[in-house]
């Protein structure tokens, strides 16, 4: 299914309150920005302009941050600020979201995988390998250029870390609904109607409580729910709905077995808006492919990243050992 990104310009009135949201300062000091030590001009096959942060030495072993629906660059701020000092961190804002311009190309799997393929062309060097990071649809992101440019994986990848992500059936799992595929089936016209209506999230304290039911686990602290609220909240309403009514109907069943490098998938157990079965379905394809280095089911709901900061860092500092030394453990 094509679905044509609106003109940035839609939104532009919003643009500083916007950022704003996304620069908000926490107690928590992992969930601050962090100035970038540079930016990387990164222009796709169509013209659009993306918004590219660089952290840490450029001779540095390499992490590439691919984001979800309706974030930026700033949702990494944990992991940016864990491995900038030791690791040269790339993050970028996907297109429509963030800074990055919507270009001239409909939200397909195909526009995923051109432009993740003009982004790895930007920011590495010949024959220099990355550990790519992907939450949600970041996960999707790197299934389908992985599928569209299978031999590129062994020689631009090192490892892969998927984080409560999917390949298909979006609509159909989804419990972040209350009722709707717990005790009945949700209709299509039902989840189209609620993401990919283009209109202004709210903030205030009721919205938190709903956030932190729905999309966190019930332990997720003030910040953490003001941070990832406060993130999706910056996303352009045009963009998160179109991009919305794309990713209802994205099949990327299979495309995980491209990836031919030790590839870890991160699910989380309260997880509503892409349940563990999303997970499980994709470390099964790995597995059956010879490519599952783990599967790990952490206690939170769908930002796992954020809710369950040390326990992923320490899980993705394994990943890049594991990528460094070539090889995949049993999977249990």
């Amino acid at each position: 299914m094509l679905v044509k990104l609106p003109e940035a310009g839609a939104d532009m009135m919003t643009a500083p309150f916007r950022t704003g949201l996304r620069s908000r300062a926490y107690k928590t000091e992992s969930l601050n920005t962090r100035r970038p030590d540079e930016i990387i001009p990164v222009t796709t096959r169509d013209g659009a302009k993306l918004r590219v942060h660089a952290f840490g030495d450029a001779d540095r072993e390499v992490i590439i941050l691919a984001h979800g629906w309706s974030c930026a660059i700033e949702y990494w701020n944990p992991q940016i600020n864990a491995f900038a000092d030791n690791y040269r961190v790339i993050a970028f804002d996907q297109r429509g979201h963030g800074e990055s311009a919507p270009g001239t190309r409909p939200f397909s799997a195909d526009q995923l995988a051109d432009d993740f393929s003009d982004l790895l062309d930007a920011v590495l060097r010949p024959g220099q390998r990355a550990t790519l990071v992907g939450h949600s649809m970041g996960g999707m992101t790197i299934q389908a250029w992985a599928q569209k440019y299978p031999e590129q994986v062994a020689q631009r990848v090192s490892s892969v870390l998927l984080a409560t992500t999917a390949a298909r059936q979006i609509p159909h799992r989804a419990t972040v609904i209350p009722v709707f595929n717990d005790l009945v089936p949700a209709p299509e016209w039902l989840a189209r109607t609620l993401f990919g209506t283009p209109l202004p999230l709210p903030g205030g304290r009721a919205v938190g409580v709903i956030a932190k039911s729905r999309l966190l686990n019930p332990s997720a602290t003030a910040d953490q729910v003001n941070f990832g609220l406060s993130i999706v909240r910056s996303c352009r309403p045009s963009a998160r709905a179109a991009v919305a009514r794309g990713l209802l109907r994205l099949d990327l069943h299979g495309a995980a077995a491209n990836l031919t490098v030790p590839t870890t998938v991160i699910a989380g157990s309260h997880d509503r808006l892409l349940p563990e079965l999303h997970s499980r379905e994709i470390a099964d394809t790995l597995a059956d492919a010879g490519y599952l280095d783990r599967y790990v089911i952490l206690p939170t709901g769908h930002l796992v990243n954020i809710e369950a900061e040390d326990a992923f860092n320490l899980e993705l500092r394994r990943v890049i050992a594991m990528g460094r030394r070539g090889l995949v453990a049993v999977a249990g």
